[in-house]
């Protein structure tokens, strides 16, 4: 069983980047799962409490998760044109100690999507990600690009895809992630 794990980087309780993801968990094809994670409880990162405290075990739990899964599935609102702070606050913690790195991310296969009210559906936002990506050593899928603009009409009022062709390519890109982290897995394994 190939095993993903996706984190929505909105904590908003009507998001349309958690609804995206949800959807994602119905779509995964066969022999496949996708496991819903949250960014919600991890502290705004500061170097005293993790001197002080050790890293939180909101974060230690996540990254656990993540070490042992097959991908990791990022899905980006776009704020003020790049990465939102919660995310990336997430992501900072997931990085401690440094010495950890590797065994959470070193390698991992990692897709990256986003939905937005507006016109440019989070490019912005996806490509803020390389960079960040590149430093933690994963393994980032460049097989499609799944940019939702116009989220506002894509989704009911209960988070569900209402637009056809969006589920369409939400399928593809799931199955193509999916491929990719199989084939991935074939050529650690040989």
């Amino acid at each position: 069983m190939t095993r993903i794990i996706g984190i929505s980087g909105s904590l908003r309780s009507g998001s349309f980047h958690t609804a995206l993801l949800r959807a994602n968990t119905q779509l995964v094809p066969a022999g496949t799962v996708l496991e819903v994670e949250t960014l919600k409880g991890i502290p705004l990162y500061d170097g005293d409490l993790e001197a002080a405290d050790g890293v939180p075990p909101v974060v230690t739990a996540l990254k656990d998760r993540i070490a042992d899964a097959h991908g990791l599935l990022l899905v980006t609102p776009e704020y003020n044109n790049s990465i939102p702070g919660v995310f990336k606050n997430g992501i900072d913690w997931l990085s401690r100690p440094p010495s950890d790195i590797a065994r959470v991310f070193g390698g991992r296969p990692v897709a990256v999507m986003g939905a937005s009210p507006g016109g440019f559906g989070t490019i912005l936002s996806q490509n803020a990600w390389l960079p960040v990506l590149r430093t933690l050593g994963t393994r980032p899928w460049f097989g499609a690009r799944m940019m939702v603009s116009r989220a506002n009409n894509i989704f009911d009022e209960k988070g569900e895809i209402v637009d056809q062709h969006l589920r369409s390519q939400l399928q593809q890109f799931i199955n193509g992630f999916a491929d990719f982290i199989k084939a991935s897995k074939v050529g650690e394994d040989g």
